[in-house]
């Protein structure tokens, strides 16, 4: 693996661990796909620092088991927004 490669794996498992922040708000930070930063925590994060991995992955879970809350959440917020929108027109 590319140096410059497990530089970025740590930079991005530090700031998952220092933030808690989602993959895709991750993504959005470091100007990534969300694909490359999936990989870089979930594969190759493993074979460059394994107790980083593992706060990694617990994190991951976390958001995999909340991620129907926050979906939920996202789509009552869009139709409360519409419905406001119509009703002050």
């Amino acid at each position: 693996m590319n140096s410059f490669i497990k530089e970025r794996v740590l930079k991005e498992a530090n700031y998952m661990l220092e933030t808690k922040k989602t993959i895709r708000e991750i993504a959005k930070i470091f100007k990534i796909s969300k694909s490359t930063i999936h990989k870089d925590l979930h594969e190759r994060l493993f074979y460059v620092n394994k107790e980083k991995y593992q706060k990694v992955k617990e994190i991951m879970n976390y958001h995999l088991k909340i991620r129907h809350i926050r979906g939920g959440e996202s789509t009552r917020k869009k139709y409360l927004t519409k419905n406001n929108s119509i009703i002050s027109k």
